[in-house]
C-alpha cells in the first residue's frame, strides 16, 4: 500500500492518512498524490514495506472467499479474528511453513480450532531451520494436535453455496476440510513507486550505511530495505520487525545528525514465541552446521561455523544472559578449530569467548524468554500492531513547509 506520513520538523508533525501515492519523482523530489495533490519534500524516508503474496499469483482461484486469511496489517488481522471466533472447535488450513505460518498455527491451536499445516518443503522455517531443529518443533506442535501435509501445494477450493471455502484440494490428491484458511506463502516488498528511479538489490531498494538510498535526498528502511551488513560485507534484506525498528531508528539519526551517525552495524536477529517455546537466532545460517543441547528436552541450540569462523547461532529455551552470550559470541566471529569440541562445549563455547572479550556495548536485540504468548484472540492484534507500525507504507520528512498544491 503506498499511503504516506508527513513529518515536518517545525513547528510540529503533520500526519496525512488514508492518502495513497500515485507517483514519485525522485529528482524533482515530488509526490502525486492519488487524489491529484502534488507534495515537495527535501528528505524521503521510505517505508512501504512488504505486500503478502496471494494464491492468485500460484494461479489458485480464490473468489474474494470471506473465510481465506492474510496476514500483513491490521485489517488482515480483524478479518482473521473474526473468521476465528465464529470457527471454535472447526478446522483450519494454514498454507505454508515459515514465520507466518507457525506463529498462526500456534495461535489457532491455542483458540480451540484444529490445524492442519501444508507446504510444499521438507520441513517447516526451511529459510532458518535445520532438519533436526524443524524435527523438534513439528514434533511439539505434533503433540499440540497439529498436523502436518508435507512436500505437496494446494491446488484448487472447494466452496458452498454461499461462496466459503469448505475444503482445499493437495497437488498430491488429499482432500482437507477447512473453516478457515489462513496464508502465509512470502512477501514481496513494495518498490513499484522507485524502480527505475533507485537502484534495486535483493528485491528491495538498496541503501548505504546511513540508509541512504542511490538518490542522497532519499532512504529506506524496513522490509523494503536492502542495506550492507557489516559482519558479513554484502547487501541483506531482512524481513523482521527488530530489524524494521532499527533501520528506521538509524536513518532518523542519519538525517539529524548525519555527522555523528556511523555507518549502521547491524547482527541479523530472528525470534520467536509461541505455545511454551522461544528461541532467538543471530548472524548466518551459513556454512557447517553444529548441533549442541539436549533436543529431547527444552534447552538445545545450534551454531554455523563457517571459513573456521563462527557466523550464526540458535537458542530455544535460554534465559536473557544465555542470549546476550549468544549474541555477543556471534558477532565477534570467533575461530573454530574443532567442530566436535564446539559441540561438546555447547553454549558454553559462547560463554567463555564473551568472558575473555573486552567490554562492548550492549547487545541489540536479545528478548526475555520469559514473555510467553500464551494468550488468546487479542494476540493477532498486537502481531498487527507490530507488523503495521514495521511496514507503514512511507513518509516524507524536509526543514520547514515546503508542502505545496497545483
Amino acid at each position: 500500500m503506498n499511503m504516506i506520513t508527513i513529518w515536518m520538523l517545525n513547528p510540529g508533525i503533520e500526519l496525512v492518512l488514508g492518502t495513497r501515492v500515485k507517483s514519485v519523482d525522485v529528482k524533482r523530489k515530488t509526490l502525486l498524490t492519488a487524489t491529484g495533490e502534488t507534495i515537495s519534500y527535501k528528505i524521503l524516508v521510505v517505508a512501504t514495506g512488504a505486500r503478502a503474496l496471494k494464491l492468485e499469483e500460484f494461479g489458485v482461484n480464490v473468489l474474494e472467499a470471506e473465510n481465506v486469511c492474510y496476514l500483513r496489517d491490521l485489517a488482515d488481522a480483524s478479518k482473521l479474528v473474526n473468521v476465528m471466533q465464529s470457527c471454535v472447535g472447526g478446522n483450519a488450513v494454514v498454507i505454508g511453513g515459515g514465520y507466518i505460518g507457525m506463529e498462526c498455527a500456534a495461535s489457532l491451536v491455542i483458540n480451540k480450532i484444529n490445524v492442519t499445516m501444508v507446504f510444499p518443503e521438507d520441513h517447516c522455517m526451511p529459510r532458518l531451520f535445520t532438519t533436526k531443529i524443524a524435527d523438534y518443533y513439528e514434533d511439539y506442535y505434533k503433540g499440540k494436535g497439529v498436523k502436518f501435509v508435507k512436500g505437496t501445494v494446494l491446488t484448487s477450493f472447494e466452496f458452498d453455496s454461499s461462496g466459503k471455502v469448505t475444503a482445499v484440494n493437495l497437488k498430491d490428491g488429499t482432500r482437507v476440510p477447512a473453516d478457515l484458511v489462513v496464508v502465509g506463502i512470502g512477501i514481496r516488498p513494495n518498490t513499484s513507486l522507485f524502480e527505475g528511479q533507485l537502484s534495486i538489490e535483493k528485491g528491495g531498494i538498496k541503501v548505504n550505511g546511513k540508509m541512504q538510498a542511490s538518490n542522497s535526498s532519499v532512504y529506506a528502511v524496513g522490509d523494503v530495505a536492502a542495506f550492507p551488513v557489516k559482519l558479513f560485507g554484502e547487501i541483506r534484506r531482512l524481513e523482521h520487525v527488530d530489524s524494521a525498528r532499527r533501520t528506521a531508528r538509524h536513518a532518523v539519526n542519519a538525517i539529524v545528525e548525519p555527522e555523528k551517525t556511523d555507518d549502521f552495524d547491524y547482527l541479523p536477529f530472528f525470534y520467536s514465541r509461541v505455545f511454551g517455546l522461544s528461541w532467538q537466532f543471530y548472524g548466518d545460517n551459513a556454512g557447517e552446521i553444529v548441533h549442541f543441547g539436549d533436543y529431547s528436552g527444552k534447552s538445545f541450540g545450534a551454531y554455523w561455523v563457517k571459513d573456521g569462523l563462527l557466523v550464526g547461532s540458535f537458542l530455544e529455551g535460554g534465559n536473557k544472559e544465555e542470549y546476550e552470550a549468544l549474541a555477543k559470541a556471534t558477532r565477534l566471529k570467533p575461530s573454530v578449530e574443532n567442530l566436535t569440541d564446539l559441540e561438546n562445549k555447547g553454549l558454553s563455547f559462547s560463554v567463555e569467548i564473551c568472558q575473555k572479550s573486552l567490554p562492548s556495548s550492549p547487545i541489540v536485540g536479545v528478548k526475555n524468554s520469559t514473555d510467553i504468548v500464551q494468550k488468546p484472540l487479542h494476540v493477532w492484534h498486537a502481531t498487527a500492531g507490530v507488523i503495521f507500525a514495521a511496514s507503514v507504507a512511507g513518509f516524507a520528512y524536509w526543514y520547514g513547509r515546503r508542502r505545496r498544491r497545483w
